[in-house]
């Protein structure tokens, strides 16, 4: 496995890969450092180098992308091997959510012909996503069109910022409120 730091306007990115293809993408922290050391707890056997054409392409698109121009990566080929069956299907429904769009966890699961019990596992795969922004993961939102959870450097708000580059306006998280019951 190889990998690749670079700079975007967003900040630093890495990204690593095999034969195969992607297997690894750290969104951008404000530090190459910071986002190498994120990649290579990810990725500990990677080695830097330079990247292949298909990996050239892939950086491109996310400098592109983290520049505000509408950004297509569903043709990049990616490595998900060590994933299970069911979560390289919900990854493949993620893939389909379309620049500046959404969908929610349960709508995801029932295009997979899931219950809605499987809304939580919809939630787990985004968590785990190795290849966060190439499989869009933040257009996934919880019921209501609530911002749900987002395990990137930055969080919600990171969030928030990658759906607003695409259009998207959702409102941030409420703080939580005491509630007495007076």
């Amino acid at each position: 496995m190889r990998y690749h730091m670079f700079e975007t306007k967003a900040g630093f990115c890495g990204i690593a890969w095999n034969g195969t293809g992607i297997t690894r993408f750290q969104l951008p922290t404000d530090s190459a450092a910071a986002t190498e050391r994120l990649l290579r707890r990810r990725a500990p056997d990677a080695e830097p180098a330079a990247p292949t054409p298909d990996v050239a392409e892939a950086v491109a698109a996310v400098q592109r992308y983290f520049e505000g121009q509408e950004t297509d990566f569903s043709g990049l080929r990616l490595d998900l091997g060590e994933q299970d069956a069911f979560f390289r299907r919900i990854y493949a429904a993620a893939r389909r959510v379309k620049w500046g769009q959404t969908t929610t966890y349960g709508a995801l699961a029932k295009d997979l012909g899931a219950g809605p019990e499987a809304a939580r596992d919809v939630g787990q795969a985004m968590a785990r996503n190795p290849v966060a922004l190439i499989i869009p993961c933040h257009r996934v939102l919880a019921a209501g069109g609530k911002i749900g959870g987002f395990s990137a450097p930055g969080g919600s708000a990171a969030k928030i910022r990658m759906l607003a580059l695409e259009g998207v306006h959702v409102e941030p998280p409420r703080p939580a409120q005491a509630s007495f019951g007076f």
